[in-house]
């Protein structure tokens, strides 16, 4: 396949949790009333916003449709959304910032660029599973927090997972981080994060777009991909890993769908509803991820050894606090994943350091 379409596919997932009809608690109704009130709206009357969306498959793609359902549902609560769906990420992000867009989904890349505090929780293996994942949405939708989803004219309404990357593989033999010296690894050529660590590992990186990453996997013109699991079927990965490569069973970030929008065209009240309505629906979500993750046959999976994966997380932590200092990544955000991090595992040795 041509085109980069494993994000694509990750931000279906934020569709997938929709695919029922949304009902709003007692609570969340009141929230609502609340949220239009302070809008000047009168009842009954409709709040009309414009929101983007990236699907690489335009209208008849899996987001918009996905969108499209609950678009439906939102009118029942006097909420009609026009949609907009982009085939390229970068030219929904300018839409977004010449005001055509009130809201736009995106990937956490490049949600980056609009809030570096939320922009940061695909740091470099910062959550290592979904648990922490979803420890870190329901501490996101906490109001002590809100003004950090504020940044400039931009906040960001909604979170939600887009699965685990893990680095897929042309040879088994690249089981550790000392083999990968020397080889090629693909990076988006927006996020220098990429380029910094594949760089101080020794090997090379090779930038790659949203279009030609997969393929260039596929054809041998990279030794290494850090993709999702759900990428693995829709991009035929398994082509690039045929006969002796496989997946290193690591995950090295957990990657996230943002809906970014502009701070004045919703209301602090209206948007903490928007959050908390995201962050229900993370078991509908967990769900499906699973579901890909067991789609892939066990024999492409590659074990680590356990001071393996300590190489790992020295590594990543390095990483994590270069860009840091870099500003690069927000270290509010850090700091709240890594006591994450030590609230389930305390034995964890970064737990009794205070560097991060």
């Amino acid at each position: 396949m041509g085109t980069f379409r494993y994000l694509c596919s990750a931000l279906l997932l934020v569709a997938a949790t929709h695919s029922s009809a949304l009902a709003l608690t007692d609570k969340q109704k009141t929230q609502l009333k609340q949220a239009r009130q302070s809008m000047g709206l009168a009842d009954g009357e409709m709040l009309k916003r414009h929101i983007c969306l990236w699907d690489l498959s335009g209208r008849s793609g899996p987001i918009y449709n996905g969108a499209t359902n609950l678009r439906i549902d939102l009118l029942r609560y006097n909420i009609d959304i026009s949609l907009e769906a982009f085939t390229n990420e970068g030219v929904l992000v300018a839409s977004l910032k010449n005001g055509h867009c009130d809201a736009a989904l995106m990937s956490g890349f490049r949600a980056r660029h609009f809030n570096r505090f939320t922009g940061s929780i695909d740091a470099l293996g910062a959550l290592p599973t979904l648990e922490h994942v979803n420890v870190l949405l329901r501490t996101l939708a906490h109001p002590q927090l809100a003004e950090k989803m504020a940044s400039n004219k931009y906040q960001t309404l909604a979170i939600t997972p887009a699965g685990a990357a893990y680095l897929f593989v042309n040879d088994r033999a690249l089981n550790s981080l000392s083999k990968v010296a020397g080889k090629k690894v693909a990076v988006l050529d927006f996020d220098p994060g990429q380029s910094k660590l594949v760089t101080h590992i020794g090997a090379t990186p090779v930038a790659s777009t949203l279009a030609t990453a997969p393929s260039q996997f596929n054809n041998g013109s990279v030794d290494v991909l850090p993709a999702p699991l759900i990428a693995y079927q829709a991009l035929e990965l398994y082509k690039g890993m045929e006969p002796n490569g496989g997946i290193v069973d690591y995950p090295i970030v957990q990657l996230t769908a943002q809906l970014i929008a502009h701070a004045d065209r919703f209301p602090p009240a209206f948007s903490a509803l928007i959050r908390e309505i995201a962050t229900d629906s993370f078991q509908a979500v967990q769900s499906t991820l699973k579901k890909e993750a067991d789609r892939i046959p066990s024999h492409w999976w590659i074990s680590l050894p356990e001071d393996e994966k300590q190489n790992y997380n020295s590594l990543m932590r390095d990483a994590r606090i270069k860009l840091r200092d870099s500003e690069y990544y927000d270290p509010t955000m850090l700091n709240i994943m890594k006591r994450i991090r030590c609230s389930l595992e305390a034995g964890r040795p970064e737990c009794s350091q205070s560097i991060e």
